[in-house]
């Protein structure tokens, strides 16, 4: 992608998630911003600025899932990887089928984000 670094979104109740990826992706060399509900991030400038969405599966209210549709249904083609607790195994799978970039469960290493972003990226 030429011009600014892609911004990358994140999607996720989890406090210390908000607080940690960001700083990773601007390691990686993307913009990054966090929002804590996926209705937060659906009423922010970000939306039409996103490359890539790091969202995930389980939360209170709108989940990832629903957001994931939610933007379906407005036109709007935003590249996502999941990212949920360990709970259900049979969760990533569905995802993807679903043509999600990738689905990695907590806790992921540096390397697998990484490695799903790229191909998120390079998808879109």
């Amino acid at each position: 992608m030429s011009g600014p670094r892609p911004l990358v979104s994140i999607v996720d109740d989890d406090e210390s998630v908000r607080e940690s990826l960001p700083d990773l992706l601007r390691e990686f060399g993307f913009r990054a911003e966090a929002f804590s509900s996926a209705e937060e991030f659906l009423v922010s400038s970000a939306i039409d600025q996103t490359d890539c969405l790091v969202l995930d599966v389980y939360m209170p209210g709108m989940t990832g899932p629903d957001l994931e549709r939610e933007l379906a249904r407005r036109g709007q083609s935003i590249p996502i990887v999941f990212i949920t607790a360990p709970r259900d195994e049979t969760v990533p799978p569905i995802l993807l089928k679903k043509g999600s970039a990738g689905c990695l469960i907590k806790p992921f290493s540096d390397t697998a984000l990484q490695k799903a972003l790229d191909l998120a990226l390079e998808s879109d």
